[in-house]
């Protein structure tokens, strides 16, 4: 059953990226239906549901994680375009939400628990996967930023850069969605300070000097767009090295002790 429930969502996912194509190559710049992502996303979520229950708990291991975490994309990018157009990203989050959850379901980790559960440790791990999810959709755009940038300067735009917004409403997106993410980001950093009593032992203290450094960097982003109007190449380098960070900090321990070491 839940097998199938996984392949029900891999399709759904599937068939909204091939409808968002399918308007991408009618040229079409209306709003486009993201009625199988939502879909697709609830199937998700019943899926991380049931396995939770099964394992009596949420497994932290990479892939797992992972799972969620995209899922946390997803459903950002589904609530932000019903008042932003923003749509077309699901091009390239859908198909990576899709991939992820089918290494999930094949793969099948061994579960990694928490021994304990406090409650700033659940509200940790719920910013966390926001701000991720947040700052996941911010480097999505700022590429498709830079990419529509160049391609306006220098070349004749494709016909899916064409139907992206304009770049002034693409820069005001990017950056909302990034003071929103850093937001979350801290409340994730203030509260995961409340329970980690031993960082060496915990094996937290890459992901915390990580995730910091993301964080100085996001704010850093901010304050320059603020104070000296950084826009263009500029905010997208410094929006994707932070980015890079975070995405270690969140991933690379994990990727490491798991996968190289074979420690949880």
């Amino acid at each position: 059953m839940m097998k199938f429930i996984a392949v029900s969502s891999i399709l759904a996912y599937s068939i909204n990226t091939g409808y968002l194509a399918w308007r991408v190559r009618k040229s079409d710049k209306n709003s486009t239906s993201l009625l199988c992502g939502w879909f697709a996303a609830g199937l998700h979520t019943l899926y991380i549901g049931l396995l939770c229950q099964q394992q009596n708990g949420f497994s932290f291991s990479i892939l797992s994680v992972a799972s969620l975490n995209i899922l946390g994309v997803v459903l950002v990018l589904l609530l932000a375009a019903l008042t932003k157009p923003i749509e077309k990203l699901g091009l390239i989050l859908f198909p990576l939400a899709a991939i992820i959850l089918g290494l999930d379901v094949i793969i099948n980790p061994s579960p990694h628990l928490l021994p304990v559960h406090t409650g700033a440790m659940g509200v940790h791990i719920l910013t966390s996967i926001l701000a991720f999810s947040l700052l996941t959709v911010a480097a999505v755009q700022a590429i498709l930023l830079a990419v529509q940038n160049n391609q306006l300067k220098r070349h004749p735009p494709t016909r899916f850069i064409l139907l992206l917004p304009s770049l002034q409403t693409m820069e005001n997106l990017l950056f909302q969605m990034i003071a929103a993410g850093v937001f979350v980001l801290s409340v994730s950093l203030g509260t995961g300070f409340l329970f980690l009593h031993d960082l060496f032992a915990q094996h937290l203290v890459h992901k915390t000097v990580l995730s910091l450094l993301a964080w100085v960097i996001f704010c850093a982003i901010l304050i320059g767009r603020q104070r000296y109007g950084w826009r263009g190449r500029v905010a997208v380098n410094w929006i994707l090295a932070g980015f890079v960070f975070l995405l270690l900090g969140y991933f690379g321990s994990k990727f490491v002790l798991e996968l190289i070491l074979a420690r949880s």
